[in-house]
C-alpha cells in the first residue's frame, strides 16, 4: 500500500507509530493525574462511560446478582495456596473463621481501586484487552484480570508491606497468597511467558509495575519461577483427594522472649487456623491480635474468645 503523505505532518506519523509498553505505564499514569491531559488517541467520554458501567457491574455482583457459589471448587485464584489450605478448602473442613465486616469492606474498595487503575491505564494511552477472559490449566479454570500492552496482568491493591514486594521485585520469594502460580496459570493458558502486576499501595497511592519473564534464565527469581504450572495443578488434584491433610503450611514461631509460641504470619490470616490449631488462643495487643498456639506465660492483655 502506498500512503499519501502530502497532508500528513511528520509528528502525526511519528505518534501513530508509537506503541506504548508497560515499561512507561506508571509514569504515564502519574503524568495523567498530574496534568489532567488524556492521551489524544483516547476517547475520554467513552472511557468514562465504560468505567461507570464497570463500577455498576461490580456493585450488582456484590449486592444483587450473587448466585450459588461452590466453595469446594478449585480455581486458578487459589492454586498457589499451600497444600494444607487447599486440602481444608476442598474437603470443607471446619470450623472456619468468619469473614469480618471490616475485611469485607477492604475487599470491596480493593475491587474499586482495581477498576480505577484500569480506567487510568486506558486514559493514559495504554491498551487494556482480554478483561476477565477465561483461562484453563488441566481442567482448573479462572479469569485473568486483563492484558496491558499485550502482557498478562493482574491488578492489585496492597498494604504498604505487601506493596514493597511488588516494588522491590521480591514477590517470588515471599508469596503467601499464591499470586505467582495464579498468574502463571493465566499466562500458560495464553501461551505466554511474560506476566506482571500493576500494584497500588492503598495507604499512600504509590504505583508500580512488576514484570517477570519465565524465559529470563539469568534473573535472580528464575529458580523460584521455573516450576511447571501443569505439574503443580496435577499435584494439587492429588493432594486434595488424600484421606489425611498435609503438614502444616508454616511452623509456629516464638513470640519474642515470652516463651510462648504463635502462628506464623501466613497462618494468622488463614480462616482455617482454628481447624489446624483447635487450642489456639487470641490476645488483644495494641498492635493487633496475636494467635498463640502455646502459652507458658499468660499475657497481661485481654484474651479474645475465638469461634
Amino acid at each position: 500500500m502506498i500512503l499519501e503523505l502530502e497532508n500528513v505532518g511528520l509528528s502525526t506519523i511519528t505518534k501513530a507509530l508509537i506503541v506504548k509498553t508497560v515499561n512507561t505505564l506508571v509514569e504515564d499514569i502519574y503524568a495523567l493525574v498530574k496534568t489532567k491531559r488524556v492521551d489524544k488517541a483516547v476517547d475520554a467520554e467513552a472511557e468514562i462511560e465504560k468505567f461507570g458501567e464497570a463500577v455498576k457491574d461490580l456493585m450488582r455482583k456484590e449486592f444483587t446478582n450473587r448466585g450459588p457459589f461452590d466453595a469446594r471448587k478449585l480455581r486458578m485464584s487459589n492454586i498457589g495456596k499451600d497444600d494444607r489450605y487447599l486440602w481444608n478448602h476442598y474437603n470443607n473442613v471446619g470450623p472456619k473463621e468468619p469473614m469480618q465486616p471490616a475485611t469485607l469492606v477492604k475487599f470491596l474498595y480493593g475491587h474499586l481501586i482495581e477498576e480505577l487503575l484500569l480506567f487510568l491505564t486506558r486514559l493514559s494511552g495504554h491498551s487494556v484487552t482480554d478483561e476477565q477472559k477465561e483461562c484453563e490449566v488441566d481442567g482448573i479454570k479462572g479469569h485473568m484480570d486483563c492484558k496491558i500492552d499485550g502482557i498478562v496482568t493482574d491488578v492489585k491493591s496492597a498494604s504498604s508491606y505487601g506493596f514493597k514486594k511488588f516494588k522491590d521485585a521480591t514477590l517470588a520469594f515471599d508469596d503467601p497468597f499464591g499470586y505467582i502460580d495464579q498468574i502463571k496459570g493465566y499466562a500458560h493458558s495464553e501461551g505466554d511467558t511474560k506476566f506482571g502486576w500493576l500494584a497500588m499501595d492503598k495507604q499512600n497511592g504509590h504505583l508500580t509495575y512488576l514484570q517477570y519473564d519465565l524465559e529470563d534464565t539469568q534473573a535472580p527469581v528464575h529458580k523460584v519461577l521455573e516450576e511447571d504450572i501443569v505439574a503443580r495443578v496435577k499435584h494439587i488434584k492429588e493432594v486434595v483427594k488424600a484421606k489425611e491433610p498435609p503438614e502444616h503450611c508454616h511452623e509456629t514461631v516464638p513470640d519474642g522472649k515470652s516463651g510462648n509460641m504463635k502462628l506464623a504470619v501466613g497462618c494468622s490470616y488463614c480462616h482455617f487456623k482454628f481447624s489446624c490449631y483447635p487450642n489456639l488462643r487470641i490476645f488483644a495487643y495494641s498492635t493487633g491480635p496475636k494467635f498463640l498456639t502455646e502459652v507458658k506465660n499468660e499475657p497481661k492483655v485481654p484474651e479474645i474468645q475465638g469461634l
